[in-house]
């Protein structure tokens, strides 16, 4: 067992070595830009895009027609939102969203309202979930887009993606989802699910950075968008710049994987993390579970530990590679404005630590962790007097704290 031992795997995952084996041709042997249509090289590229193009489709149930190459996951977010709301802007200007998107929905939506567009961020359950009832409220005749992620980055949560897709298909609302931590999780059908607009990326399922997706549907209903990028008409006019090649290729074996394993990685992973928060159980108490106990991703568990700072309990473990949140916003000092959502306390927040299991964790790692989560809270415990009037029975609501 090497050190420190990676359960981050909600902010990116390692580049799985099938993957990487099948990228390398692409950057010194097959190296033509796949717009180059007069000549072998380029032929050859775009060969390669294509293939990746239906492999990524087909993890999530669309056409290889509907898949559009960007650069990120964020860059589709920005693409499913701004592209509708300058396409729709005519029919509309009010998009439906929740509080606990990841910030590149969220900055977009705002980003609209100084545009003039309106923008209700609808508010979740305890757990994290975003009620069917609540987007049937919130759409109004001039609703163009809604945006619901299927799971939360942080908490692990799933959303009826399903049956608000179903809402939104009556309603004639176009549908946008933010499935970069399902993908591969869980299998995903945008048929199915009634998707109208799906982001995805390679980095959350072992591929590559750099490399994104975002699925737009062609038939019932048709979906256009405005691009954000010009120069080039590159993607169906949807997205110019030259692709990235190998990233694509890296993208498309990651997707192709993703599927051929998922049967079998999903009740591991699960039985890794149940077994991770029943050792932290059995050794604490003061622990709390933050998400939903049961639609849940595999692989995501985000634990508040009370009397315990989560950046002391970071510093204190570091042979863990661990998260207090976001990997977007881990600079931030500020409590998380998902557990905020959530109605979970600032200082129980503050607690709040991300532990997000993968395809390489193994059982060895899991123990030890626990090991040395219930080692080094124990010891920051010592020294907190909060712990210690607790545990004399004292209720600190009720104590009249003076100022000196």
């Amino acid at each position: 067992m090497k050190l420190p031992i990676y359960l981050d795997n909600q902010a990116t995952t390692q580049v799985d070595p099938d993957v990487l084996q099948t990228m390398l041709p692409y950057f010194t042997q097959i190296y033509g830009n796949a717009a180059s249509r007069n000549h072998e090289f380029g032929w050859t590229a775009e060969a390669a895009v294509e293939k990746a193009r239906a492999q990524v489709g087909r993890l999530i149930g669309a056409s290889d027609k509907e898949i559009i190459f960007t650069s990120g996951a964020t860059e589709s977010n920005n693409l499913a939102i701004m592209g509708a709301a300058e396409m729709y802007k005519e029919k509309g200007r009010h998009i439906v969203t929740s509080a606990i998107e990841h910030k590149s929905v969220l900055d977009t939506c705002e980003h609209l309202e100084k545009s003039g567009y309106t923008v209700t961020f609808l508010p979740v359950d305890r757990y994290g979930q975003v009620s069917v009832d609540s987007v049937r409220q919130a759409i109004r005749p001039d609703t163009i887009l809604v945006s619901i992620m299927t799971a939360n980055n942080e908490i692990g949560t799933i959303n009826p993606v399903a049956e608000i897709g179903a809402l939104c298909h009556d309603m004639g609302v176009i549908f946008h989802t933010d499935a970069v931590q399902a993908a591969g999780k869980f299998p995903l059908d945008v048929e199915k699910m009634k998707i109208d607009l799906l982001s995805l990326t390679a980095h959350k399922i072992y591929g590559p950075k750099g490399v994104a997706a975002l699925y737009v549907r062609r038939r019932n209903p048709r979906v256009r968008l405005a691009p954000i990028m010009h120069g080039g008409g590159h993607e169906r006019g949807m997205r110019s710049g030259t692709l990235n090649v190998p990233g694509i290729v890296g993208f498309g074996k990651a997707c192709e994987l993703a599927m051929k394993y998922m049967d079998a990685e999903v009740p591991r992973l699960r039985r890794l993390r149940d077994k991770l928060w029943d050792g932290i159980r059995a050794g604490l108490d003061e622990i709390y579970l933050n998400g939903h106990p049961t639609d849940h991703l595999p692989n995501n568990l985000n634990v508040s530990f009370a009397f315990v700072e989560g950046e002391s309990l970071m510093m204190g473990m570091k042979e863990l590679a661990v998260s207090s949140g976001s990997a977007c916003t881990s600079a931030s000092l500020e409590v998380s404005y998902v557990l905020r959502a959530l109605g979970v306390g600032e200082d129980l927040a503050h607690t709040s630590i991300r532990f997000g299991l993968g395809r390489f964790t193994t059982e060895e790692e899991i123990d030890f962790a626990i090991e040395k989560i219930v080692t080094t809270v124990k010891k920051l415990r010592d020294l907190s007097p909060l712990y210690e009037m607790v545990k004399e029975g004292v209720d600190l609501k009720s104590v009249q704290w003076t100022a000196h």
